[in-house]
């Protein structure tokens, strides 16, 4: 009966010691990562806003998150840089792969071809009551 104190206080305390360790290193992985950012990175805010470095500053990243808009925000608020990855073909799903109108998404469910608006159609689109 007089161990079993102490080894319930060392078994409650043992994993959160070693939560504390992760979240330490988690922090400063989110820290060199904020420290590293540079001018034409894409970027992933907390907020879950999409956008490219322009400018930096000791605390605060410029970001052009759509063409001629650019935002200001601190560098604490970034949360991930995107990294850009091209898919890759495996050889065995070439073959089943179709193109076309027949095309199907994973559910099986057709999926059409991609049209691209005009810039008119897209304000008549967005018009419409």
């Amino acid at each position: 009966m007089e161990l079993l104190f102490p080894l319930l206080l060392v078994a409650l305390l043992v994993p959160m010691f070693l939560g504390v360790r992760r979240q330490k290193r988690e922090a400063a992985k989110v820290t060199e990562m904020q420290d590293t950012l540079k001018a034409g990175d894409q970027v992933i805010t907390t907020s879950g806003l999409y956008g490219t470095v322009v400018d930096l500053d000791d605390t605060t990243v410029d970001l052009e998150i759509a063409e001629e808009v650019v935002t200001t925000w601190l560098r604490a608020a970034i949360r991930e840089v995107r990294v850009e990855t091209e898919p890759v073909a495996d050889e065995t799903d070439a073959d089943t792969i179709e193109v076309g109108p027949a095309a199907a998404d994973s559910n099986g469910a057709h999926v059409a071809d991609a049209v691209e608006e005009s810039a008119a159609q897209t304000e008549t689109r967005l018009t419409k009551d």
